[in-house]
C-alpha cells in the first residue's frame, strides 16, 4: 500500500499567509516561517508555499521569505508563484526549496516544464493545475484563477506528465475554501489519466474529506482548516490510520 501524504499549504501575499474562498476575500492567517515550523512539528509531510499574487502582480516570488521558511524545515518545501523562467526555478531551488510549482508559465510556455525537468530532475517539478467546472467540463484557469485558458484539465494533466512533470498539484477552484469536501470527480479523473502523483487541493473541511479523496489521490493538501485549528495534523493522521490509510506518524 502506498503511503499517503498530508500537506500543509501556505498561500502567501505581501509576506503574510492568507486564506480566502474561491480564491477571493483573503484574510491574514500569520507568518509563513512560524506556520511552516509549526506544521512540521505537528507531522505535516510537506509544505507548499504559494506566492499567490506574484503572477498577477508581475513580479518574482519572495526569495527572502522562501529562504527563511526553508531554514526552519527538514521536510520537503514546494514553492510556486511568479515562476516564469528557468532562472526563476534555479533561484527558488537555490534558496532552499526542494520543488517548484509552476502554473501559469507552464501553460504559456510548455518548454519550461521539460527544461526544468531536464536540468533539475522531474522530482523537483510540480505542475499546478487550477480547474473549474465550465459547461460540465473541467477547464484550466491561470493567473490565480482569473484567466480561462480553455484547456481541458484531464488532457493538460496527461500533457504535463509527458513534458516531464514529476507531480501534479490539482486544485478545484469551485471547492477552494468552501470546506465542503474535495472535488472527488475531478481528482479521480486526473489521477486515473496519469502515472505521476496527484496532490488533491481545495475544499477540505473535516477528516472524512481527507479519507474520501485519498482513495483516489496520492496526497491531500489543506490550508484554512489547519490555520484555524479546526483539524490538527496529528489527530488527522490517527483518524486516517484507524480507517486503514497508510500515513507517516
Amino acid at each position: 500500500m502506498t503511503t499517503k501524504r498530508i500537506i500543509a499549504c501556505l498561500d502567501v501575499k505581501n509576506g503574510r499567509v492568507v486564506k480566502g474562498v474561491n480564491f477571493l476575500n483573503l484574510k491574514d492567517k500569520g507568518d509563513p516561517v512560524e506556520l511552516a515550523s509549526r506544521y512540521e512539528d505537528e507531522g505535516a509531510d510537506e509544505i507548499v508555499f504559494l506566492d499567490i499574487a506574484a503572477t498577477v502582480e508581475g513580479r518574482r516570488t519572495l526569495l527572502e521569505v522562501i529562504k527563511n521558511t526553508a531554514s526552519v524545515l527538514s521536510i520537503p518545501l514546494t514553492v510556486g508563484g511568479g515562476i516564469r523562467t528557468i532562472d526563476d526555478v534555479s533561484r527558488i531551488l537555490g534558496n532552499g526549496a526542494d520543488k517548484v510549482s509552476i502554473n501559469t508559465a507552464a501553460v504559456e510556455n510548455k518548454r519550461i516544464i521539460s527544461e526544468a525537468s531536464e536540468q533539475f530532475g522531474a522530482q523537483a517539478v510540480v505542475v499546478a493545475i487550477d480547474a473549474k467546472r465550465v459547461n460540465n467540463d473541467f477547464i484550466v484557469f491561470t493567473r490565480s484563477g482569473t484567466y480561462n485558458t480553455g484547456l481541458n484539465a484531464i488532457s493538460w494533466a496527461k500533457e504535463v506528465e509527458q513534458l516531464g512533470a514529476g507531480e501534479i498539484l490539482l486544485t478545484s477552484i469551485d471547492k477552494d475554501g468552501t470546506r465542503e469536501g474535495y472535488d472527488i470527480e475531478l481528482t479521480e479523473k486526473v489521477s486515473k489519466s496519469v502515472n505521476i502523483p496527484v496532490i488533491a487541493s481545495g475544499g477540505a473541511g473535516k477528516m472524512e474529506h481527507f479519507y474520501e479523496v485519498l482513495k483516489v489521490a496520492d496526497a491531500a493538501l489543506a490550508a484554512g482548516i489547519f490555520h484555524d485549528g479546526i483539524i490538527r495534523i496529528p489527530d488527522l493522521k490517527k483518524y486516517l490510520l484507524s480507517k486503514g490509510v497508510e500515513v507517516r506518524i
